[in-house]
């Protein structure tokens, strides 16, 4: 199910699909690339939730967001929310900042159900897998386009207690260097950005070209991330000149995450 919430604007350029879009960091990446002069579809489970985001981003940036429902662990539901984005056109830049919600506290590994360990993997490494499959054609074609994969520090270490968080990242990461080395030829950028920290509220205001977040003013200061400085490096991956893409970059506030 798709629902448009548009100004009266229209967009020249691709489609930029936003998949793993919540409160934070997937709401800032959204309203960048739509601030930007992208026509946005913005995918969740909650469609509820995703529509409202959609209203506003709309509202704020004067552009076109499409609100669309997905289940990134079922198959058949990334292939019809993906029917949905092709039909608004060229999808020039896919994110795929999903994850399935992991409990802080660590997990003794003989407690771990196997439908849990499927379903993390569902989420964070076969969902991101059928989701380049639906565009990667398109961006192969035009010899352009943009895959960015949102990881964590769980993406480079084993840590005890989150067997299913982290199995599911590395193959995350996995994905993210094989498809690099195999279409970056043809003229695709993919990068796996590693987040490693919370990701906090924004610090100031909605709009996307605040000077003090670009400069990165007074954030950091409690060890959490804000999402639209985190936002600014998915919108820098994208417009980096191809004699100079990066693969990998990894964000971390100024004061290291205690758990690190």
């Amino acid at each position: 199910m798709i629902r448009n919430m548009a100004s009266s604007g229209t967009s020249s350029r691709g489609i930029a699909a936003i998949v793993g879009v919540g409160p934070n960091l997937g709401r800032s990446i959204a309203r960048k690339f739509a601030h930007e002069g992208y026509t946005v579809a913005i995918l969740s489970r909650d469609l509820g939730r995703l529509s409202k985001f959609a209203d506003e981003i709309a509202r704020e940036e004067k552009s076109q967001v499409f609100a669309i429902r997905i289940d990134c662990s079922e198959s058949r539901s990334v292939r019809e929310a993906f029917e949905g984005v092709l039909s608004l056109g060229f999808v020039e830049v896919l994110v795929y900042n999903a994850y399935q919600p992991v409990s802080w506290n660590p997990s003794k590994f003989s407690d771990i159900r196997i439908d849990s360990l499927e379903k993390s993997l569902a989420v964070s490494s076969v969902g991101a897998f059928h989701c380049a499959q639906q565009v990667l054609p398109g961006m192969i074609e035009r010899g352009r386009g943009t895959i960015l994969f949102t990881g964590c520090s769980a993406s480079l270490k084993g840590i005890a207690g989150y067997s299913e968080l982290c199995c599911g990242k590395f193959a995350l990461r996995a994905l993210s260097q094989c498809l690099s080395m195999e279409f970056q030829p043809y003229g695709v950028h993919i990068a796996h950005v590693i987040v490693d920290g919370i990701v906090g509220p924004p610090r100031g205001g909605t709009s996307s070209n605040s000077s003090s977040r670009i400069a990165g003013i007074g954030s950091g200061g409690d060890g959490s991330l804000d999402p639209d400085a985190v936002a600014q490096t998915y919108w820098h991956l994208h417009i980096q000149d191809r004699s100079a893409w990066t693969q990998e970059i990894d964000l971390r506030p100024s004061i290291p995450p205690r758990y690190c």
